[in-house]
């Protein structure tokens, strides 16, 4: 069955409301590895309900409709798609409790041809339900390998962000946790790839892989400490593309280039060296 373009294209989504506590916070910060050091008290303002404040990645979490591509009529073979890119834009600074509603469409789909799959862009606009500010606008590319050659159209994928052909300005090495998937996945993904061993392996993983979206926490926080020191309301924006999983227990260094309100990086694993995430772009105030 091949991929239904004028059906997901204009597919209407029901809006999502989600009331979130500090404690959900806290969980989401602890998730992408925040407070490994716990007698850092910059890292404890986000894990402890004293003060509090809220990652701005946590946006990623906020209202979210769920795996709508495993819905027969889209035509999509869901089995074989990918998370490739993920942005987010912060227009006003998250709180650590809020009540929220999120709004979802299709924006594009892009048919790569036969035997090399398809693009599909979709946005969320999260807004502030007692005030109706937009607090966060989220775009994601999905990579659906098995669906190309369905007649849609063929361009108008945008280009990745190119990174600086220089030395990095500065690295930030974070550990994450044996456990780390096992915590991540209680804001809201409970794929059992990420926790169940047994279908880690058939998947072909030696072990549960960490949330692609864990690892982009991890470097949201490595850019939140390098260039905003800790300061949520000057992060804007950032944006980046999966490359390779993480397994749980593994260091993520971010190299982090600095060219005024802008913040080029990428992600390795310091076990395997190899990239993770690249072509990461973040905007700063």
């Amino acid at each position: 069955m091949a991929i239904d373009y004028e059906k997901l294209i204009n597919w209407k989504f029901d809006p999502i409301e989600q009331n979130y506590t500090s404690k959900d916070s806290i969980l989401y910060a602890l998730g992408v590895g925040v407070s490994a050091d716990p007698l850092d008290m910059d890292q404890l303002r986000f894990t402890y309900e004293e003060d509090q404040l809220a990652l701005p990645s946590m946006a990623v979490v906020l209202a979210y409709p769920g795996f709508f591509l495993k819905k027969p009529e889209f035509g999509v073979d869901w089995v074989k798609v990918l998370h490739g890119e993920q942005g987010i834009e912060i227009h006003k600074t998250l709180p650590a409790v809020g009540n929220v509603v999120g709004e979802t469409r299709i924006t594009e789909i892009i048919d790569k041809g036969e035997g090399r799959g398809a693009l599909i862009f979709s946005e969320r606009k999260v807004y502030e339900k007692a005030s109706g500010d937009l607090l966060a606008t989220l775009t994601s590319t999905t990579f659906a390998r098995g669906d190309g050659g369905f007649g849609g159209p063929t361009e108008g994928a945008p280009l990745p962000h190119k990174l600086p052909d220089r030395d990095c300005d500065s690295i930030v090495e974070l550990p994450t946790l044996p456990q780390a998937a096992l915590i991540y996945r209680l804001s809201g993904d409970f794929n059992p790839l990420h926790a169940d061993p047994r279908v880690a392996t058939a998947a072909g993983f030696k072990a549960p892989i960490l949330h692609g979206l864990a690892t982009l926490g991890a470097a949201g926080h490595a850019v939140l400490k390098d260039a905003c020191a800790y300061d949520p309301a000057r992060f804007k924006s950032m944006r980046l593309r999966f490359t390779a999983p993480v397994y749980p227990g593994e260091t993520i260094v971010t190299e982090i280039w600095k060219d005024g309100s802008d913040v080029s990086f990428r992600c390795r694993v310091k076990e395997r060296d190899i990239v993770v995430l690249n072509n990461g772009h973040a905007t700063i105030g």
